[in-house]
């Protein structure tokens, strides 16, 4: 059996990669899909777009075989709402470590406000982040300042995680285990 800290990292935010927003009609001519889940808490009434989350996405992502940590704006409520909803167990939150000296300057660079505190959670382990706002200041700045493997996968927020982003991801993660 694989020790969890052994295993990579799947950092993972929620708008854009589980529930998709912002398609033209020409991209979704009949709207987006609505699912239902069989393990839907009463939290997720209250989210009118969770309906959009595939919730067999959650078996995928255990699958990977990845440690999963909410990076999301969702914070805790992620494992109030959406973690029911995938069938998954409350997972760790990224901590997000407010550092007025270096957020603007990181905003004016175009870091996004999820990386350095990534790559301190991460700690030197592998990990993949899927994100709908990544940007190859992202790339760069992971790439100097992580000494592990690290996957950035930039969904496209109108679709939400694909066959290919899975596909990806099963791929980088047998390599990383």
């Amino acid at each position: 059996m694989t020790r969890p800290e052994s295993r990579p990292l799947l950092f993972l935010d929620v708008d854009g990669p589980l529930i998709p927003f912002g398609a033209p009609a020409e991209l979704r001519p009949g709207g987006y899909p609505e699912y239902r889940s069989p393990y839907a808490p009463r939290a997720a009434e209250e989210h009118p777009l969770v309906s959009r989350i595939d919730p067999g996405h959650g078996r995928r992502l255990e699958a990977l075989g990845c440690e999963l940590v909410w990076a999301s704006t969702w914070a805790d409520d992620a494992n109030t709402v959406i973690a029911p909803w995938l069938g998954l167990p409350a997972l760790p939150v990224l901590p997000v470590a407010e550092r007025p000296d270096t957020a603007e300057a990181d905003l004016r660079a175009g870091l996004h406000w999820k990386t350095r505190s990534l790559v301190a959670a991460a700690r030197g382990r592998a990990f993949a982040w899927v994100d709908d706002e990544l940007t190859g200041t992202d790339r760069t700045w992971v790439a100097a300042h992580h000494r592990g493997p690290a996957l950035l996968r930039l969904v496209d927020h109108r679709r939400g995680l694909t066959e290919a982003d899975f596909a990806a991801l099963a791929q980088w993660a047998r390599a990383h285990r």
